[in-house]
């Protein structure tokens, strides 16, 4: 079976036991590592591998012809994405007509941020950047852009780069909603045996938890030259109950994120039924 999923230390900690044949009557894997820009765009023109991560924001385009895995993704709190900045302003007003980066803008990441910067940036953003989200940081630092919306581990290593935080999109997100923050989903092909695909990607994450160690070494040999203590903090935030089982309260989130972007005219509006089945 073909699948594709980030290089991040959640992906491949999550995966481990599946990718190394460790789930007794999965197939194999053949994995593709790929930035979850490039597997949105595999998904919505179906050129991609039949399983795949993508984001919550790209998962309206999709729905019809994939099932969503209800486990397996990134689903949380305290992980939101970051606004951050040279400066130490944290006036959300100083944005309006400056240039910002984005890792994607099918990502839920910029979904949060236009359903943020409607409320909080009079006047509009004044042009979004879409780049690899490793590489934004670097441009905040350079100057070359006035502000960088970031994900994963970022929230732990921006300090390095001299950059301040403006905006926290995780905190605004569950103090308007109580809700936790819909980030990565599973996918796989309708035409698949989508309940047997849950339940492998659920074992994969039970082995991962009930022998952490084991997936050490495949999780740091894709994690891009991160210190494994930053690899442990990524883990540990964005694998969790959410990633086992959606639950009543994921599949509330997923349906408030995407039904408020759908009444903004940001997303197409999704058909419940085909979000759970």
């Amino acid at each position: 079976m073909n699948i594709a999923f980030s290089p991040c230390p959640n992906d491949t900690f999550a995966f481990h036991a599946w990718v190394h044949g460790l789930i007794p009557g999965a197939p194999a894997l053949n994995v593709t590592y790929a930035d979850i820009d490039i597997t949105n765009h595999w998904a919505a023109d179906r050129t991609g591998p039949e399983v795949l991560k993508i984001s919550y924001a790209a998962l309206p385009w999709v729905l019809r012809d994939y099932a969503l895995i209800p486990c397996g993704g990134a689903l949380g709190r305290g992980c939101g994405p970051l606004v951050l900045t040279l400066s130490d302003s944290a006036d959300p007003a100083s944005l309006a007509g400056k240039r910002v980066a984005v890792p994607s803008e099918r990502s839920t990441a910029y979904l949060l941020f236009r359903l943020w910067a409607a409320q909080k940036v009079p006047g509009g953003i004044g042009e979004i950047v879409v780049m690899p989200f490793h590489e934004i940081m670097p441009a905040v630092r350079r100057g070359e852009i006035d502000a960088g919306l970031v994900i994963h581990e970022a929230r732990f290593t921006y300090p390095q780069y001299g950059l301040s935080l403006m905006a926290d999109m995780g905190s605004w997100w569950e103090e308007d909603t109580g809700l936790p923050i819909p980030l990565g989903a599973i996918i796989a092909r309708r035409d698949l045996d989508v309940s047997a695909i849950a339940e492998w990607t659920r074992a994969s994450v039970r082995y991962a938890w009930e022998h952490p160690r084991e997936s050490r070494e495949y999780v740091m040999s894709h994690a891009q030259e991160m210190a494994p203590e930053v690899a442990d903090q990524h883990i540990a935030l964005y694998v969790n109950e959410f990633t086992a089982d959606l639950g009543e309260d994921g599949y509330a989130a997923i349906e408030a994120l995407l039904g408020r972007a759908a009444q903004e005219g940001l997303v197409p509006a999704i058909d419940p039924a085909l979000l759970r089945g």
